[in-house]
């Protein structure tokens, strides 16, 4: 393990480096024109101006005025580090004819590497950047020469204690030489989706002697410089906590529940639109903050006016002190930058209760389904080992009987599933309830009806009398007793009335 370690400045990926780089080696960092490979060099030099080494940034490809202008565009000043640029050095030595412009095809590789090496000599920098390589490559012209360059240009610096910087883009044809000779290479990726905003990604394909987190991380460039999200790993993450169970404060949703949702684990609550999940999920963010406890709320589906102002409409108090609520767009959110806005409210502001509401619009801040099953599952058990309750709403297609259907089955991936459906009966739409899964524990395998009525929410008795009221159209059983369903008194003729 190394204990010589240099920040780069960014803490997410001083993170998936277990601390840092190893001193004093020679890193690749390559991506597509636009992934920040600029940005997050100035990041690592200025990170050491700031521990007082010396910082050199050598630049064949930008002019030293937009090296500032990038600098000066996330508010840095470069006052700290030495700045090179190659094509003034080139025409100072040449003494050309005033406005005469050299261009990096024209110089001598061998020439060009001794202006190089001679400002290194003059600076003596502890961290230098190269940007990039592809100058240099197109100087050499021939690919043998390029990677005798390359390998010696390693070799000079290996003695110097300096820890260097190789910037190069992306092409068609990978140098796998440079990768070969490089003790670590940081890998910046970007993907346009069809709408919202650029996905970036970044990875470290090869570090030597390190146990990185292996894995594309995302990251994002916002004013300031990249903000990168180490994949959630949650074996890394966990603590003891109190296993009790959580009210709702409404007690027949408890009794429903066997005693309500135990500490630690997740809970899907899925249904039609329009059956009342969100209003539930309220419910027990109300109780929660009653209790004195911390709430999170993340939404993707609706404003927060709109939800805070139906949860008025029943009785709950959502804007209080206690309950956070986030208005989620994932248009404008990678899954990873979602993941740590939930890791912060957990770890740093101590949240006890969280809901995602809903998953459909989770879903959609994803690319990919199976990369949202995966990463999902790493978050939920993340968020069980934390003891957290956690609380997710799944809007299905449909809206009566057998004809609703879910857009993806995650059912699996709750600790408890709460079933809302639809029933018509006397000629009105009515809501009913049930559990139909709970890992924990026992739970009431009955049906109750849901109502929204006046100023709360209420959950009526089992509904004995009827049967097949998930199919939306249930059948009244005329003279049954109230354990009609369970096969024991009340069996009377067996007949049946259709609700009218």
């Amino acid at each position: 393990m190394h204990t010589n370690l240099c920040s780069t400045g960014i803490s997410g990926l001083d993170d998936i480096l277990r601390g840092g780089l190893p001193r004093n080696r020679f890193y690749l960092v390559e991506g597509h024109p636009g992934a920040g490979k600029t940005t997050l060099a100035l990041q690592y030099l200025l990170e050491g101006a700031k521990s007082g080494e010396r910082g050199l940034y050598i630049t064949l490809s930008e002019t030293q005025e937009e090296l500032v202008e990038v600098a000066t565009s996330h508010g840095w000043d470069l006052d700290t580090i030495a700045t090179f640029e190659l094509s003034a050095a080139e025409q100072q030595q040449a003494n050309p004819l005033p406005n005469t412009v050299f261009y990096a095809s024209e110089v001598e590789l061998a020439h060009t590497m001794q202006v190089i090496l001679q400002e290194v000599e003059k600076i003596k920098p502890s961290r230098i950047v190269f940007d990039s390589l592809s100058e240099l490559r197109l100087l050499a012209q021939d690919p043998l020469r390029y990677r005798r360059q390359m390998l010696a240009l390693k070799h000079y610096f290996a003695g110097r204690k300096c820890t260097v910087f190789l910037l190069d883009d992306k092409t068609a044809n990978i140098d796998h030489h440079v990768q070969s000779i490089a003790h670590g290479v940081i890998s910046l990726d970007q993907v346009s989706p069809d709408y919202g905003i650029t996905r970036r990604r970044l990875e470290i394909t090869k570090l030597r002697g390190v146990n990185f987190r292996a894995g594309k991380h995302d990251y994002t460039i916002q004013t300031g410089g990249l903000e990168v999200f180490p994949r959630l790993i949650a074996a890394e993450h966990a603590n003891d906590f109190d296993r009790s169970a959580v009210s709702s404060g409404v007690p027949a949703l408890d009794t429903l529940l066997g005693g309500g949702l135990d500490r630690g684990t997740s809970t899907i609550i899925m249904g039609p639109s329009g059956t009342g999940k969100s209003n539930i999920a309220a419910r027990f963010a109300v109780a929660a903050a009653e209790r004195g406890e911390n709430v999170a709320s993340f939404i993707f589906d609706e404003t927060i006016e709109t939800y805070v102002g139906r949860a008025a409409g029943l009785g709950m108090n959502m804007r209080t002190p206690n309950i956070s609520m986030r208005q989620v767009d994932p248009a404008e959110l990678s899954p990873g930058e979602f993941v740590a806005m939930l890791r912060q409210k957990v770890e740093q502001a101590n949240t006890k209760l969280l809901i995602i509401d809903s998953l459909n619009g989770y879903l959609n801040a994803m690319t990919e389904e199976r990369m949202l099953m995966l990463q999902l599952h790493e978050l939920l058990t993340y968020l069980n080992k934390q003891g957290v309750v956690t609380i997710l709403t799944l809007a299905q297609i449909g809206m009566l009987g057998i004809a609703t259907r879910s857009p993806v089955d995650l059912t699996y991936l709750g600790d408890a599933v709460l079933l809302l459906r639809f029933f018509e009966h006397g000629g009105a739409l009515k809501k009913a309830l049930s559990v139909v899964k709970k890992r924990t524990g026992a739970h009431e395998e009955t049906i109750r009806e849901l109502s929204f009525s006046g100023s709360k929410i209420s959950v009526g008795e089992p509904l004995r009398a009827f049967k097949g009221i998930l199919t939306g159209t249930p059948a009244f059983m005329g003279n049954a007793g109230p354990n009609r369903l369970d096969g024991h008194e009340g069996e009377g003729d067996g007949s049946t009335t259709q609700p009218g």
